[in-house]
């Protein structure tokens, strides 16, 4: 099979596979909730956040990531009367595994999106949310983070009905536009395969988004990337700007943060860097909520990171050093 074949055909089912999970009908256990905790590493860590801030926005709770080593390596903490959202690919980690148990047992609605629905974690969990993207052969996860998201926004409609109808719309505007190429998908390309380091900036949904194209980018391009927010990267590492950095910022078309991207790609262009802003708006798509707009930028930065990873060498079916369940503690 040619090089990067299972990555190309598993990214271009993601929009798809965002739309079956966000369209699954959600009763939750338990309730109400005063906060929502997630569980997750690598690029479900990614997915979490994305949906961390959705949450924070429409449902008006706090919701931040809970470190596993909490229940893995620890006796855990109190969650009486949370929501514990546990996102995991395999459901195998023996480390959330461990988060799931441990938080049930300490108080907290444990719901778990995985795309292995008879999974270790699933079992744990009062719930599971099925991603239901079909085997992923790849080693490094494309529909399933995607999916992640989807399953994430059915959760959240259970949490704040009004949201449904929007997320519903946001979904079919990302089946519609999911396989558009970016505009300057060539551009980023040609400038990825250039970079030494590079700084992928986003705000609010967009920082989950930005932290899953770091992560491709180290795992399939063995390219140094690294995410931060359009406020965060404006402290000290804007020193290194000046050092043929390249800075991709996601900007998720929301009003609320457009001032932020631009004072950041204002800022990082002055110090220097070459900077290159990409919006789902560019191929057409309109009033996403930010999950689905997040969602979205990943589908057009799926295919580029594959030919970036082939233009440098690598396979980005099989990076080597990669497995495709990570066991950890």
């Amino acid at each position: 099979m040619t090089r990067g074949a299972l990555m190309a055909a598993e990214a271009a089912e993601a929009p798809a596979a965002f739309a079956r999970a966000a369209a699954q009908g959600v009763t939750l256990p338990g309730g109400p909730f005063r906060a929502v905790y997630t569980v997750a590493r690598g690029s479900s860590d990614a997915a979490a956040l994305i949906l961390a801030y959705e949450i924070m926005r429409e449902a008006g709770l706090p919701a931040t990531s809970l470190p596993p080593s909490v229940f893995s390596l620890g006796d855990g903490v109190a969650l009486d009367g949370c929501l514990v959202l546990v996102v995991s690919q395999s459901g195998a980690s023996d480390d959330l595994v461990a988060c799931a148990r441990g938080a049930r047992a300490r108080g907290a609605t444990v719901v778990a999106i995985v795309n292995a629905e008879a999974s270790a974690v699933g079992r744990e969990a009062h719930l599971t949310l099925p991603i239901g993207a079909g085997p992923e052969l790849a080693v490094p996860a494309t529909k399933t983070v995607v999916g992640a998201v989807g399953a994430g926004t059915a959760l959240l409609a259970a949490l704040v009905p009004g949201y449904g109808p929007r997320a519903q719309a946001s979904a079919r505007g990302l089946v519609a536009h999911g396989a558009t190429p970016h505009p300057r998908a060539a551009e980023v390309r040609e400038a990825l395969v250039a970079a030494a380091s590079i700084y992928v900036v986003g705000r609010d949904a967009g920082l989950g988004a930005a932290q899953e194209v770091a992560l491709k980018l180290k795992e399939t391009c063995a390219l140094h990337a690294e995410a931060y927010s359009a406020s965060e990267v404006l402290h000290g590492p804007l020193q290194l700007a000046a050092q043929g950095l390249l800075a991709l910022l996601l900007d998720t078309d929301q009003e609320a943060m457009r001032e932020s991207l631009d004072i950041a790609e204002r800022r990082l262009t002055e110090s220097g860097a070459e900077v290159l802003r990409l919006s789902p708006s560019e191929v057409g798509a309109h009033d996403l909520t930010p999950a689905a707009a997040a969602a979205l930028l990943l589908c057009l930065l799926y295919p580029v990171v594959r030919d970036v990873a082939l233009a440098r060498g690598q396979d980005p079916d099989a990076p080597a050093h990669l497995s495709k369940v990570t066991r950890t503690t």
